[in-house]
């Protein structure tokens, strides 16, 4: 009777969350500092060649809050990257070489062109000012984000506010398309959209809009190519006090998008969370966000077929002490297993810092 009670019980949780344990997970530890704030690794990015992984995030200065961030807004915010060689088990810290020994940016300038795309070594990031402003700036790198060319300028497509976040696909040598949330009509955020360069950066065609312009926020895209000419990209979406993830494909190459589905009904209050959305070896897409409604943690899903059907709602942890936390990047290990890094919390009145959770999707059922 005794364990027929703990298996009720078991359900009974399984059904509240509405999500799956998922077997052998390992979290670590990526970025933790004593008074500081570690945020945001959407925002910047991340790479990987073979188990090598590097993945940018925001280091700024801890601040006790009721709701929110709890960032200290009156003090200086840096990016920094976090490098590993060891397939996401160990990191260091690394300062990004656009900044001066201040901690400072230079100015923006026009993008000389050029750059290949195809180096087997190349990494590029795209980064907004601020959500308020109008510019948004982007830099590359040929030796794995060691040293960076930039920053360069990005078009405002005659927009209030381009908010770039790292999100891109690499067509071909000097081709690339760029996703990104720009301001709505009234200059608030936020609406998503698609952009080409064929010449290696020197200039950035507009090539389509990503949904329609919504009343809350449609932002934060992650993009993965199917086939030659099938994009799926997935939008952080708003409206009122719901928050939630949809999918659109393009079937022509970017040029057209259509609503797919809702593989996530809800990313959990204060202002929902994006997604990574990664293409795994074995053809399936990964998806993984941040929920921040208690139980306050990491989610993922599984698609085998292009997206079209999501699997059931795995828990990779739920061990937070708050909503602020989140805004995953998502790679695959040569051995298969998913490398999962965002920023995280014990406690709510606790430093945010940065950890990963590595992860083993199983296999394909289909090939």
């Amino acid at each position: 009777m005794k364990r027929l009670m703990i298996a009720f019980a078991a359900l009974l949780a399984t059904l509240g969350t509405g999500a799956q344990k998922t077997a052998s997970v390992e979290n670590v530890t990526v970025y933790k500092e004593p008074g500081r704030f570690g945020g945001w690794p959407a925002n910047n990015g991340i790479w990987s060649w073979g188990d090598e992984i590097l993945v940018g995030f925001s280091q700024g200065y801890f601040k006790k809050v009721e709701t929110g961030h709890a960032i200290d807004g009156s003090k200086p915010s840096v990016p920094r990257f976090a490098r590993s060689v060891d397939g996401g088990r160990s990191w260091k810290i690394e300062t990004p070489s656009f900044l001066d020994a201040d901690g400072k940016e230079k100015e923006a300038t026009a993008p000389p062109g050029g750059i290949d795309f195809t180096n087997p070594n190349f990494a590029m990031t795209l980064r907004m000012v601020s959500s308020r402003t109008g510019f948004s700036r982007f830099y590359y790198s040929y030796d794995r984000g060691k040293t960076w060319q930039g920053p360069f300028s990005l078009p405002t497509f005659g927009r209030k506010v381009i908010s770039a976040r790292t999100d891109y696909l690499v067509n071909g040598k000097r081709d690339a398309m760029a996703f990104i949330t720009s301001g709505k009509e009234n200059g608030r955020e936020g609406r998503v959209f698609c952009t080409r360069t064929t010449d290696g950066g020197k200039t950035w065609k507009f090539i389509s809009w990503i949904g329609p312009e919504p009343l809350g926020f449609s932002i934060m895209p992650s993009t993965v190519r199917l086939s030659p000419k099938v994009l799926l990209t997935a939008l952080r979406q708003k409206e009122g006090d719901s928050h939630w993830i949809d999918n659109y494909i393009s079937e022509d190459d970017g040029r057209n998008w259509s609503f797919l589905n809702r593989p996530v009904e809800s990313t959990g209050a204060f202002v929902g969370n994006p997604s990574s959305t990664i293409r795994l070896a074995d053809g399936r897409i990964a998806m993984t966000y941040g929920y921040r409604s208690a139980p306050f943690g990491i989610r993922a899903k599984l698609s085998s077929d292009q997206g079209k059907t999501w699997g059931e709602e795995i828990m990779l942890r739920d061990d937070a002490g708050s909503g602020d936390l989140g805004y995953p990047r998502t790679v695959q290990r040569s051995d298969g297993k998913i490398v999962t890094v965002y920023y995280f919390n014990d406690d709510k009145y606790a430093e945010r810092y940065i950890a990963a959770s590595i992860w083993d999707p199983g296999t394909s059922k289909t090939r």
